[in-house]
């Protein structure tokens, strides 16, 4: 259904002037430039079949972007009119055009898509992440089983891109930002390619400032609490009875980083989730288990440690300060504003980042 505006916004613009040039002629002339900046245009889309998933039930996602960007959507048929501060309006156009896209290669458009087409609107990269860089560069992507993944922020497009270069990552930033999930959607391509012979997931079995005691159970019922985000983004680009096959064969092996002593990890995939938990000593060990055809992705939060000791005593702070800048070694690292999670998520780490 079409959602209409009693007057359209050049109107209601060029009256705001009209009145403020009769009673101050110099802030009407102010007025006046502002309403010159402002720019309204049309959008055709060829495919119509996908237009209920552009809009949103209800144009939820045209109301997403015009309180996200600041402008006005009008819909009817296949023609979307924007309206608003002109390098809005590209930006939106951008991004409808992005949404319509995806939906024409397969992939779903919800509020999270939205948003990070949104965030990325002012990126000079994000018509190369939807269709493709003009040169003929295939668009940045990871294609698992069940999904085919696209950057939702700037710095994901030079994470995903150091997931293809270097030997060893470092995915340093706040929750929220995708180093995990897309290392493990990076592993697991690779894996399914053939271009790594196993997964191998890890991570310290650290409590988050808490004592939980004995815990009941086989050494895996131990450790398996711990390790519960891995196997969820797997279960994301896995289907489940893969999952448990290549876990039962030794294809995929999650275990905490205590059992990777001895161990040289050849033609593997290997991802060390949590690691400002890490010491020192554990770290180092971790990474000289790196083996021939391997691929290393280190992810931590530097300023969420549960040690006792807190930053100092974090085997990733260590790392990050001795490895910064060596040959084959990637540093990526994610800010507030590449939380891709729910935004209130941004805002809460914002606020405490503020606070320390």
């Amino acid at each position: 259904m079409a959602r209409k505006f009693s007057r359209s916004h050049e109107e209601a613009a060029r009256s705001d002037w009209q009145g403020a040039l009769r009673n101050d002629p110099q802030r009407g002339e102010a007025a006046r430039s502002e309403s010159q900046r402002r720019a309204r245009i049309e959008i055709a889309f060829e495919e119509q079949t996908v237009l209920g998933a552009l809009f949103g039930q209800f144009d939820q996602n045209l109301v997403q972007i015009e309180n996200r960007m600041g402008v006005y959507i009008s819909a009817r048929g296949n023609k979307a009119v924007i309206e608003g501060p002109d390098d809005a309006v590209a930006r939106a156009r951008d991004v409808l055009k992005g949404m319509h896209q995806r939906l024409l290669s397969g992939h779903e458009v919800d509020a999270g898509a939205v948003d990070s087409l949104i965030m990325m609107s002012n990126e000079p990269t994000l018509e190369g992440i939807i269709s493709g860089a003009p040169d003929g560069a295939p668009p940045i992507m990871i294609r698992t089983r069940k999904k085919t993944i696209v950057p939702r922020s700037a710095t994901q497009i030079e994470y995903m891109r150091a997931l293809v270069r270097d030997d060893v990552i470092f995915a340093l930033g706040p929750a929220g930002t995708g180093k995990t999930y897309l290392a493990v959607a990076q592993a697991v391509a690779q894996l399914i390619s053939g271009s790594v012979q196993r997964l191998i997931l890890s991570r310290p079995a650290v409590e988050a400032g808490e004592r939980l005691g004995f815990l009941p159970g086989d050494m895996k019922e131990k450790v398996d609490p711990y390790l519960r985000p891995l196997y969820d983004a797997l279960y994301d680009c896995m289907p489940p009875e893969q999952v448990e096959r290549r876990l039962a064969s030794g294809e995929i092996e999650i275990a905490p980083i205590a059992f990777m002593r001895g161990r040289t990890l050849a033609d593997a995939f290997v991802i060390l989730d949590e690691a400002q938990n890490t010491t020192p000593m554990q770290m180092k060990m971790f990474l000289t288990r790196f083996g021939q055809n391997s691929r290393m992705v280190i992810c931590g939060d530097p300023k969420q440690t549960d040690l006792p000791g807190g930053s100092a005593a974090s085997g990733l702070n260590d790392a990050v300060g001795r490895l910064d800048g060596v040959d084959g070694i990637g540093m990526v690292r994610f800010n507030v504003a590449d939380v891709v999670r729910h935004p209130i998520v941004g805002r809460i780490v914002e606020a405490y980042e503020g606070r320390d």
